[in-house]
C-alpha cells in the first residue's frame, strides 16, 4: 500500500510540474527563407516543450508578406528564386497542422491583398475576416505573443 501511495505522490508531483504553453507566433513577414526557418522552429520548439512532459496550445496568424505560402498555387505570386523556400514552408505548415494542438489562420484581407483566392488556401487553414482580431482575442486569453516580421 505505501508503494501505491508513493508512486501516486511522485506521479502528481510530475504532473504539477508539467506547464501548458499557449503562444501565438504571428507571421508577416515576405523574407521566404526567415519564413521557412521559423515554420520549421515553431515544430521543433513544440517538440522540445514535448520532450519536457509539457503541453503546448499553439495558433499561427498568418497575414502581409507571409500569406503566399497558404496558396496551392503560389507560383504566380512568388519571385522565382523565392518559390523552393516557399515550397518547403508550405511543407512544414503541413505538418504542423496535422498536430492536435495547432490552429493555423490567414487573414483575409492579406489574401486580397495579394491576389490569393480564398478557394485557392490549403483546406486546413482556418481564413479570418481579420487576423489583428484574432491576435488580441488569443494574447487576452494568455496566449504569449511571438512575432515574425
Amino acid at each position: 500500500m505505501r508503494i501505491y501511495i508513493l508512486l501516486t505522490l511522485l506521479l502528481m508531483t510530475e504532473l504539477l510540474q508539467a506547464k501548458e504553453y499557449k503562444v501565438v507566433y504571428d507571421c508577416s513577414s515576405s523574407d521566404a527563407i526567415y519564413i521557412k526557418s521559423r515554420m520549421w522552429l515553431v515544430g521543433k520548439t513544440m517538440d522540445m516543450m514535448k520532450e519536457q512532459g509539457d503541453d503546448s496550445q499553439v495558433v499561427l496568424t498568418l497575414h502581409g508578406g507571409c500569406v503566399a505560402m497558404v496558396s496551392e498555387d503560389y507560383d504566380m505570386i512568388v519571385a522565382d528564386e523565392d518559390v523552393q523556400h516557399i515550397k518547403k514552408a508550405q511543407a512544414y505548415l503541413t505538418e504542423l497542422s496535422k498536430r492536435k494542438n495547432v490552429k493555423i489562420i490567414v487573414c483575409e484581407m492579406s489574401l486580397a491583398s495579394n491576389a490569393i483566392e480564398n478557394k485557392e488556401v490549403l483546406p486546413f487553414v482556418h481564413i479570418s475576416k481579420n487576423s489583428f482580431i484574432d491576435t488580441i482575442k488569443l494574447q487576452n486569453d494568455g496566449y504569449a505573443l511571438m512575432t515574425f516580421k
